[in-house]
């Protein structure tokens, strides 16, 4: 970390709170703007279809811009549970725990299962999130040689029976919309795409969960508190004005918000050039190594969604790095690491469609494991080094 400036490590809660305060106000413009949606189809006056067209227009452009601003909230909140917002415990879990209850997401609950994400990333026996199947879960052959283990040169009859057999698990438009819109609550609710040795149903809201500690308890229950209070300002809202609303105005932004969360977070540790390590050949600097940067819908990434995407492999060296300081430390980690810093330009929507299809699986019971596609072939491949090496070599 001695590669990044010594200031990139300061946190201040005042020029947090701006941030904070620069969310809150942008939604809360967007709100009053769609308030007077109406208003102002009334004062146009158009033939009854352009109006149509106008009005699912204008509330479109609201939930989408929501939604950018909302998952900048959510990054906020996400800040906190790093005690990165400020120096203190107490405002950063206070202000954690109104930001992620407002967005439905236990803020304790999620704080310290992310924090073990953290402390694991990469690994395949302890990471909590996006841990790869394996090619014995699909119920696939084994491997016929070393070629085949390593996804180099995999012969057509082993690529036919390999995509025959995913075939059945097939990647399609729709489960793609499903997943980034119900994925991370279905993550909270019942484990999807975590940890493969948890029991199933763990989940995010019971204190007897196998995430939590007994001295957890607590903390737990008040993350339960702020999430149910929420699902129950939705009800009322629901009743006293209409559900309509209620999803037009906060339903719709919040799917935006899981949407984005998922694909940013989904594409930060799954792609095919980035590695999984076994017990063996996990250690830390190679797990916060093996996360990849990528730009966000140009400026959008940066403003709104305060560097999520741009700056996450800085985020995996120091966790309390500030994302007001994420540009510069990663612009300071770019040099200091050169090749082995992982960064991809392509635009994130090809890259979400291209990774769903080319990261299926990987091989049982293999040190440094990459992802393989749906005929079995890999992209890079593992290596026996000393562990000062990152293990990764590139495939011919």
């Amino acid at each position: 970390m001695d590669a990044i400036p010594a200031h990139c490590f300061e946190r201040s809660a005042l020029k947090s709170t701006q941030y904070l305060v620069q969310d809150v106000v942008a939604i809360a413009i967007l709100v009053v703007a769609a308030f007077h949606i109406d208003d102002l189809l009334n004062y146009l006056a158009l033939a009854p279809l352009p109006t149509k067209a106008l009005r699912i227009a204008l509330w479109t452009a609201y939930t989408v811009f929501a939604g950018f601003f909302g998952t900048g909230l959510w990054v906020v909140g996400h800040e906190c549970g790093h005690q990165a917002y400020s120096t203190s415990k107490t405002i950063n879990n206070t202000v954690g725990w109104f930001v992620h209850s407002f967005l439905l997401v236990p803020y304790h609950a999620w704080r310290i299962s992310h924090g073990r994400h953290h402390a694991s990333t990469g690994s395949l026996t302890r990471d909590e999130v996006f841990v790869p199947r394996t090619r014995s879960e699909y119920g696939l052959p084994a491997a016929k040689d070393e070629n085949e283990v390593v996804g180099i040169h995999v012969s057509e009859e082993s690529q036919s029976l390999i995509a025959e057999i995913l075939e059945h698990v097939p990647i399609t438009a729709m489960w793609i919309v499903i997943y980034q819109l119900a994925g991370f609550p279905l993550y909270l609710i019942m484990n999807a795409a975590g940890q493969k040795r948890y029991p199933s149903w763990t989940n995010h809201f019971s204190p007897e969960s196998v995430i939590f500690r007994k001295n957890h308890k607590w903390q737990i229950l008040w993350s339960d508190l702020g999430f149910f209070l929420t699902i129950a300002a939705m009800a009322y809202w629901s009743y006293a004005r209409s559900f309509t609303e209620m999803f037009l105005v906060y339903g719709i932004p919040y799917l935006w918000v899981n949407n984005w969360i998922i694909l940013i977070t989904y594409l930060q540790h799954t792609d095919p050039t980035l590695p999984h390590y076994s017990d063996k050949t996990w250690t830390f600097p190679r797990g916060a190594l093996a996360t990849i940067d990528r730009t966000f819908l140009g400026p959008i990434g940066m403003w709104c969604v305060h560097g999520l995407c741009e700056t996450h492999v800085a985020h995996h060296i120091s966790s309390k790095i500030p994302h007001y300081h994420g540009e510069e430390a990663t612009a300071a980690l770019k040099e200091f690491l050169g090749q082995h810093y992982n960064r991809s330009e392509e635009n994130m929507l090809v890259s979400l469609w291209k990774n769903h299809n080319s990261c299926r699986f990987i091989e049982d019971n293999v040190d440094v494991a990459f992802y393989k596609d749906a005929r079995g072939q890999a992209q890079r491949y593992g290596v026996e080094e000393p562990l000062i090496d990152s293990g990764v070599e590139l495939s011919s």
